[in-house]
């Protein structure tokens, strides 16, 4: 397995995250958006920076609001896409998380959300680029990773594979063992975080409270058995 981890998940600006993180052995990074727009130069300039230091870009994240949406918004989230495909390029990443549409426009059908997303893997595919997809606890329509998962099947598309989030799933309470009939070479990215056990709205809880992994309360070890079982190396 290769081990990254977010910019959003540490302090300083992106250059003394880039080489803290480095330095702390890990061999990639996820690039956070907020850190990518505060940053005074050129996504290449990223890019470079990122190897300069030794790691791999993992993925950029995170793209909001894409799925389900009726038009003329549809087709304002595809031009959307390829402007963050032009961005992937530049920083020498090819996976983007895109995360369940939270809109109040977005409208509800897996069916629709799959036509959605195998469309969006085609123009990827042109473009030597991967998508995941995530399910958000707090996503309009899809908040569970079965669902996301379904979407993904359904959608059937190379480009396009499943992003996990413990958080995601176990603040919800979604049986874990749901992970393990999923194909590994379907999962592209899993991220792995902790929280204390607190009842409280969802998007605050994750905001706010998120630990590293063994700092909280959440089960991880038992979402862990549940994805070493499908086979994921990743």
């Amino acid at each position: 397995m290769k081990t990254g981890i977010a910019t959003v998940c540490i302090s300083g600006d992106l250059d003394e995250k880039l080489v803290a993180i480095a330095e702390a052995g890990f061999e990639g990074v996820e690039i956070f958006e907020n850190d990518f727009v505060s940053f005074d130069g050129a996504p290449r300039d990223i890019g470079r920076r990122i190897r300069d230091v030794g790691l791999d870009c993992i993925v950029f994240q995170p793209f909001r609001d894409f799925e389900g949406l009726p038009e003329p918004a549809r087709s304002k989230a595809f031009s959307r896409a390829e402007r963050k495909f032009d961005v992937m390029q530049e920083l020498g990443t090819d996976l983007i998380l895109i995360c369940s549409n939270t809109s109040d426009q977005a409208l509800g059908g897996i069916n629709r959300a799959a036509d959605d997303l195998a469309e969006l893997g085609e123009r990827a595919a042109a473009r030597g680029l991967r998508i995941g997809f995530e399910a958000l606890a707090w996503g309009r329509h899809v908040n569970d990773h079965r669902d996301a998962w379904e979407v993904v099947r359904r959608a059937d598309h190379p480009n396009l594979g499943l992003i996990l989030d413990t958080f995601h799933t176990l603040s919800r309470g979604i049986p874990v063992d749901s992970i393990r009939s999923i194909p590994a070479d379907k999962i592209f990215l899993v991220q792995v975080a902790d929280a204390p056990l607190i009842d409280m709205e969802l998007l605050s809880w994750s905001r706010h409270l998120r630990n590293f992994p063994g700092q909280g309360e959440l089960p991880l070890e038992a979402f862990m058995d549940a994805l070493v079982a499908t086979g994921y190396d990743g």
